[in-house]
């Protein structure tokens, strides 16, 4: 059981503290994503969990066993690096083979785990290859099947395809979710990119300065963001954020518009993603800006109240510059803000 707990671990360097007090477990088996923009803490969590890096307080358990006061290859985890880090001097074969070799198995099981990983990864045509003679996605598939071959409880991958090609990360991505699923091992990834995380994980958890605002299933995430920040990091087009005001009769007003909300008398700020608004006669008020036509549907940033406002539009709509729309949310998909708190208000209507 590699079940992994994170206890309220802190990282400082002088007097920047790049992490805050994280407190997260990840389930045996579970692919778990830690998503953020660059300088969140996401690489700096992941190194102190690998033993690269030594937290200012907190504990790091694997499997019920406490591994913060431990030496990275005492903790049975393997891991992935950005850069490959694959030896220029050893064939594919005994890369693969390197951490085998240090645990002085038999030559038998060194033969027979090099060879099943580097079937998983589809590079056994390549064992006797050098690192020099191989693409930038064939070294990183040599990276992955090393991992893989120690069998490790944990396995943490940090950033592993950002270096290569659109095309290829597509399919390096499908095949790590089918690869590490049958390695039953417990996978923690890091990503700036939204789309991996929501293709790879079983959760992800959102960080933003040091600390884990969210973590949840891909689609709770996507649905019903806990803070303003996740709604406006993840989607793209992100998410719209217009003000809101307290209706006479106890609805909102959003540039004009009217709309059921949440039964409260604070102030509010009125989301909602641009792929869950309609044309209707009823909506809100928006003057077309920039239309961008994107295969099946049209993108269109219009101007709301003097703010951007963007909305996915099917492509059979005729849409130009300057004309008058009316947008309305589809039913159920408003988000309400916090804008003191910046997170998320009960979606429960008024009666």
């Amino acid at each position: 059981m590699a079940v992994i707990e994170i206890k309220n671990v802190a990282k400082r360097f002088g007097d920047f503290t790049a992490l805050h007090n994280v407190d997260m477990t990840i389930a045996d088996k579970e692919f778990m994503v830690l998503l953020g923009a660059s300088g969140c803490g996401k690489t700096t969590l992941l190194r102190i969990i690998a033993g690269l890096e030594t937290p200012s307080q907190g504990e790091v358990w694997i499997g019920g066993r406490r591994v913060d006061n431990l030496p990275p290859r005492q903790r049975g985890i393997a891991m992935v690096f950005q850069n490959y880090a694959v030896f220029p001097h050893l064939t594919v074969f005994e890369n693969i083979a390197f951490g085998l070799r240090m645990q002085k198995l038999p030559q038998a099981e060194v033969e027979r785990r090099v060879n099943r990983n580097a079937e998983l990864m589809h590079i056994e045509q390549l064992l006797k290859r050098y690192s020099g003679q191989l693409s930038g996605g064939q070294r990183q598939r040599v990276a992955v099947a090393r991992a893989l071959a120690m069998e490790p409880e944990v396995i943490l991958m940090d950033e592993p395809l950002s270096n290569l090609d659109a095309l290829l990360r597509l399919e390096m991505r499908a095949e790590l979710k089918g690869v590490l699923a049958e390695a039953k091992s417990t996978a923690i990834y890091v990503t700036h990119d939204q789309v991996e995380a929501m293709s790879l994980a079983d959760r992800i958890a959102v960080m933003h300065k040091g600390k884990i605002v969210q973590a949840a299933t891909p689609i709770e995430v996507y649905r019903n963001p806990a803070t303003r920040f996740v709604g406006g990091f993840i989607g793209n087009p992100p998410m719209n954020f217009l003000p809101a005001a307290r209706a006479g009769d106890g609805r909102w007003n959003i540039a004009g518009f009217q709309i059921d909300g949440p039964a409260t008398d604070r102030v509010l700020e009125f989301a909602i993603r641009p792929e869950d608004l309609v044309p209707a006669e009823d909506g809100i008020p928006a003057t077309a800006r920039i239309v961008e036509p994107l295969g099946p549907h049209l993108l269109v940033t219009a101007d709301v109240g003097g703010q951007q406002f963007r909305a996915v539009l099917e492509s059979e709509l005729r849409v130009v510059p300057g004309d008058q729309l009316h947008l309305a949310p589809l039913p159920g998909r408003a988000r309400w803000f916090d804008p003191e708190t910046e997170t998320a208000a009960p979606v429960t209507t008024a009666a």
